[in-house]
């Protein structure tokens, strides 16, 4: 009869097996899903850029097919009111020199306030579970996986730089750079 330990040990080693196996699969799709972001923001951008080129300046029509629409068929009307302030669930913007924090939506902002003031009290980076207690979340694995997305999407569009793995900071240019939030 063999020994109740060396059961256990099997079933241990069966388990750890199988965690492994279902934390390679989900690296390999959240590497999919990162690639699938940036391909859908480039898009996104592609087509805001065209209808910035396409939009009628002050002086009239930019130029042939501007009364092209090119939105899709159910996205609501743009007005372009002001274009700094975010919109909710907005695309992270690129950033650049001058673009105030109040382009990125306020979850968004919240993110890049901490992360200044660590950084203007000469604090190192976060990590994302840090993050979910200072805005008072539980630090389970939902809340934390939501803020490493957005911390994700803020340093593939230039306003954080992951110093280390899981370790975010803010982009240099953007630590010098006043809140406007």
């Amino acid at each position: 009869m063999p020994s109740i330990v060396g059961l256990l040990e099997q079933r241990e080693l069966a388990a750890r097996r199988r965690v492994d196996e279902l934390r390679e699969e989900a690296d390999r799709i959240q590497a999919e899903l990162a690639v699938a972001e940036r391909d859908w923001n480039e898009w996104v951008i592609a087509r805001s850029r065209v209808g910035e080129v396409l939009a009628p300046t002050d002086g009239g029509a930019a130029g042939p097919g501007s009364s092209e629409d090119l939105r899709d068929p159910g996205e609501p009307g743009m007005r372009p009111e002001a274009p700094d302030a975010a919109k909710p669930k907005s695309v992270v913007p690129m950033w650049r020199v001058g673009l105030a924090w109040s382009a990125l939506s306020v979850d968004y902002q919240r993110i890049v306030q901490v992360l200044a003031d660590r950084d203007r009290l000469g604090q190192g980076p976060l990590t994302c579970q840090e993050l979910a207690i200072g805005f008072g979340l539980e630090a389970v694995p939902g809340k934390v996986e939501a803020l490493r997305s957005k911390a994700k999407r803020l340093v593939a569009r230039g306003w954080l730089v992951e110093s280390a793995p899981g370790r975010f900071t803010l982009t240099k240019g953007v630590a010098g750079q006043s809140g406007g939030s």
